[in-house]
């Protein structure tokens, strides 16, 4: 049988940093549906994988998304509950919660993700897996808080340099 060529949206769909996007997704779910830290359920699923090598490694992104949000978790929340809408963040399906908190804390915190590319991700992994309503409704949480991540990458690389003269 003849392999078919792959269109860009299916070649994006398999791609390493979406693979590690959507096990940071399925981890912060599971975190928060076991109601444990997300960091202890990472550490554990790296152990796993070191003992079984029936279980896929942890890759570095899903490493870096589930451990950045789960230190930065007060400020994605509370950036997500500024722009919902007639909604409270606890009452949103637990894997939007999950997606719109990586693609927060990517706006934030990962220069090497275009925020364009983020917010694309994020509605990528909604369509994929979450309810009809939910790729526009990222897609629109997502649109306002583009807007200030700008603003937020100041401060934090502002407060990043200035943290060497207070400690000197």
């Amino acid at each position: 049988m003849a392999e078919q060529p792959l269109d860009k949206k299916s070649f994006k769909k398999l791609g390493t940093r979406h693979k590690a996007r959507r096990r940071a997704v399925d981890l912060l779910f599971e975190a928060e549906a076991r109601d444990v830290d997300p960091a202890d359920l990472l550490d554990e699923r790296v152990e796993l994988a070191a003992r079984d090598q029936a279980v896929a490694p942890v890759h570095a992104y899903t490493h870096t998304l589930v451990e950045g949000v789960a230190d930065d978790l007060d400020r994605v929340d509370g950036t997500i509950e500024s722009y919902l809408k007639d909604w409270e963040l606890s009452r949103l399906p637990a894997v939007d919660r999950a997606i719109l908190r990586i693609a927060v804390w990517e706006l934030f915190h990962a220069n090497d993700v275009p925020p364009v590319v983020a917010v694309d991700e994020a509605v990528e992994l909604a369509k994929e897996l979450s309810t009809d309503d939910s790729p526009s409704f990222v897609n629109g949480v997502l649109g306002q808080v583009v807007l200030v991540a700008p603003q937020v990458r100041a401060a934090a690389a502002a407060t990043r340099a200035a943290r060497p003269e207070a400690d000197a």
